[in-house]
């Protein structure tokens, strides 16, 4: 048994981003009281589009934020792949009754800004939980009976620390301590047109992905058809770190210069890109410690080629939440547990995203042999390729949780993601 004054003090969140304010909503669903420190003095999410499957319609039924996800995003018809320099069309996966009834849920397209306020209101609805900004989570200290996190207006004490800090998760430094981020050598620019900017007869409402020779473009609509994303990846060894920088147009024109007129049309539309260079971590089993433990990109930073970098932190958040009310307290055995509902999980996903990324930047025979792989493969047998990602069970509620969510499956089926 615990102690009341333990049972008293909240849980500690570092991170204020999707990962951390799920993490916050479901503990607080769960009757568990949450503070959570950000450090930018303003709660506001930087980014453009993501794209989140029917995985992540499972975490919105299970917080009730269903009705107000499908109120902000935008359903596509389709997710096609094609051939950025021959221009032929590879695959192509309707997202009509057949995906519905395989997968109960929508596939669906949001603004980040969208869905983290949405996270983030509901939040500020809760008398369980405690905002603060402008706060930065420096160190902790781990006790038996709660633990002491050092930030930059003073120590916190708090049942239980969750680092939701990202990538460059400070809360992961004691954890795990496995140094700087692994830099892929690819590199995302990001922007977000008017759709009126956006040649009429490109405005399908797809999510299509034009795969190159070492780079790829992916475009899709936003808010109802409102926006037009474009990502635009491509390798390049000249940058080791950059996030949300100005991009440089004329490299990526270089870049893309074999590509076929209408990935050219698109990238012309642009006059400023953000860049991010991509990064990720080797999975690992352990990321939970005492009285702390980690969560999405500070757990298990991925690239975004299977577009699950958000859902796995929404998937965590749940999941963790569902640990927290059966532990009678013991955080420390409900991280341990929660760390093994996820790991293998979010291992494979990780794993996954790269295999993906080369995967769409083939060139050569390999680019033939992967267009004729999948253009011979049907409807039901990419379905099949994906069920292990889009199903319900692993946030299923922990009474009902079977073992093995980590189904070994056939990966080889293209996911059409940025």
């Amino acid at each position: 048994m615990t102690s009341g004054r333990k049972q008293s003090q909240p849980v500690l969140i570092a991170g204020g981003g999707i990962g951390g304010f799920a993490a916050a909503l479901a503990l607080s669903r769960a009757g568990i009281k949450v503070h959570l420190f950000e450090r930018a003095s303003e709660i506001k999410e930087i980014g453009a589009g993501i794209q989140i499957g029917p995985n992540a319609f499972h975490v919105f039924e299970r917080l009730g934020l269903t009705e107000a996800v499908r109120a902000k995003a935008a359903m596509p018809q389709r997710l096609v792949m094609m051939d950025g320099i021959s221009g032929e069309q590879v695959v192509s996966i309707p997202l009509d009754d057949q995906f519905l009834h395989r997968f109960t849920h929508p596939y669906a397209l949001i603004h980040r800004a969208d869905l983290h306020r949405i996270l983030l209101e509901a939040c500020l609805g809760s008398d369980l939980i405690e905002v603060s900004t402008g706060v930065k989570v420096n160190d902790f200290t781990d006790h038996d009976d709660g633990v002491t996190v050092q930030t930059t207006e003073g120590d916190v004490q708090g049942r239980a620390l969750i680092g939701a800090d990202g990538l460059w998760s400070t809360v992961r430094s004691q954890i795990v301590g496995d140094g700087t981020p692994r830099v892929s050598g690819h590199i995302a620019y990001r922007a977000v047109l008017p759709i009126s900017e956006v040649p009429e007869e490109l405005r399908s409402n797809t999510m299509t992905l034009w795969a190159g020779a070492k780079t790829h473009l992916v475009h899709y609509p936003l808010r109802g058809g409102e926006l037009f994303n474009l990502v635009a990846v491509f390798h390049s060894d000249r940058y080791v770190e950059g996030w949300d920088a100005e991009g440089d147009a004329e490299e990526l024109q270089s870049r893309f210069r074999d590509a076929v007129p209408t990935v050219k049309a698109l990238l012309s539309k642009i006059e400023t890109w953000r860049m991010w260079v991509l990064c990720d971590r080797d999975p690992v089993r352990t990321w939970s410690k005492g009285n702390v433990t980690l969560l999405g990109d500070a757990a298990h930073p991925m690239l975004q080629y299977m577009a699950q970098g958000a859902c796995m932190a929404m998937e965590d958040a749940v999941v963790l939440a569902d640990e927290m009310a059966h532990a009678n307290g013991d955080a420390a055995d409900a991280f341990q547990r929660y760390q093994e509902r996820r790991y293998l999980r979010t291992g494979k996903v990780q794993m996954s995203a790269r295999l993906y990324g080369e995967f769409y930047h083939a060139s050569g025979v390999t680019r033939e042999l992967r267009n004729q792989f999948l253009q011979s493969r049907t409807v039901d047998q990419t379905l099949d390729g994906i069920a292990w990602l889009y199903d319900a069970a692993p946030v299923q509620p922990r009474q009902t949780q079977t073992a093995g969510n980590a189904v070994v499956s056939d990966s080889s089926s293209s996911q059409l993601h940025c």
